[in-house]
This record gives structure tokens, sequence and C-alpha cells, in this order.
């Protein structure tokens, strides 16, 4: 429906945005992470999921495509609404959430509010099965070595976490290309996202 809200940020709550374009305010569902990162009255664009109800038509807004696209990733999950969504990512940046379902990491998740063990395993197991980690290749000095051999084993958890996240595996390939693999996972998906976002 809306791909993105460019406007005027008039309005700030907690969970919420309101982006005035031309007059009108559009109320933005949203997480801590975009909201700590619109000020009152300047300028900002929201990428937008519209969630659509017999009784209700919801906009959610996130301040990076990445966000959004794990937004969409985990009401994908079922038993994953879009308010556990928002608290999920309102306690993990896009790369810490799909470093915790690369890794298995259900503490990350289980530390979010109303996110029990169950529905902490079935997001892990219901994402990572829409991984090939398989699928991804590094050509012979693309990777920065990493004492213990552990490069290519840390270049594969980056490339199913930057999958988790929707990138191609060209683009994934290129962002993780000469990156140190040395450094936390977090870290490398992080830098592989500004890379991509340059």
């Amino acid at each position: 429906m809306f791909y993105y809200l460019n406007g005027t940020v008039s309005h700030i709550e907690p969970y919420l945005a309101v982006i005035d374009c031309g007059g009108v305010g559009y109320a933005c569902h949203t997480t801590a992470y975009t909201v700590s990162s619109l000020n009152l009255n300047e300028k900002a664009k929201l990428y937008t999921y519209c969630h659509i109800r017999e009784d209700a038509f919801d906009i959610y807004g996130f301040y990076t495509e990445s966000e959004r696209r794990s937004f969409e990733m985990l009401i994908g999950v079922s038993g994953v609404g879009p308010r556990a969504a928002l608290s999920i990512l309102s306690s993990n940046t896009p790369e810490g959430f799909a470093a915790s379902v690369i890794t298995n990491n259900e503490k990350a998740l289980t530390s979010v509010p109303g996110i029990g063990k169950k529905l902490a395993q079935r997001i892990i197991l219901e994402l990572k099965d829409k991984l090939s980690k398989d699928a991804f290749e590094f050509p012979a000095g693309e990777i920065a070595p990493v004492a213990g051999g552990k490069s290519l084993s840390k270049a594969a958890d980056a490339a199913g976490a930057l999958a988790v996240l929707g990138y191609t595996q060209s683009e994934i390939s290129s962002a993780l290309a000469g990156l140190q693999m040395d450094q936390p996972l977090e870290e490398i998906i992080r830098q592989a996202l500004k890379k991509m976002l340059k």
C-alpha cells in the first residue's frame, strides 16, 4: 500500500509516531528504536507496513528498511502478532535480532516481555528454515582470515542473518567481502549493512 511516509514528525509517544504529510497526520505504530531516532517537528522518512483487518487499518513505520523487513518476517511466524513483533524489535536492533535467529539464541528473544520459550523456539525454527546458508559461497580471498579457521563459519552466520533481513546472495557476498571476521557477529552484520546502504 504505502512504501514509505516522508514528512514532518508532529507527535511522538511510546511506540507511536505521527508523520504529517501535506497536512494529513499518519499515525505509525513503531519501535523504541525508531522513536529514539526521530525528532519532533523535523523531517523524517518511515518505511511502512499496512496491516488491514475487517475492523482496523493500522500503519507500522520503521526508520530503516532492515527493521521493516524484520517486522514482516516476524509477523509471518505463527503466533507472532504486530505487537509482539514491535516488542522484539524494541529490545533488539535488526542486526541483533537476525544474529539471535541464526545462532539459536533463545535468551535474546525470551528476555522480551511476553515472549516465552516456546514462541522463541518457533521464531528461530520458522525463520531459520527460510535460510539456505549452504547457498552462500565465498570466493577465496574475499573473507579475511581469522585465527582458528572460524572465518568461514562466521561469514556463513552473517550471511544467514543478512538473508533473514531480506538481502540477496549477491548483495550479501559483496557486503561481506573484505570485512574482518574476528569481530562479534552483530558488528560484522552492522558493517555489512553500512556497506550496502552507501
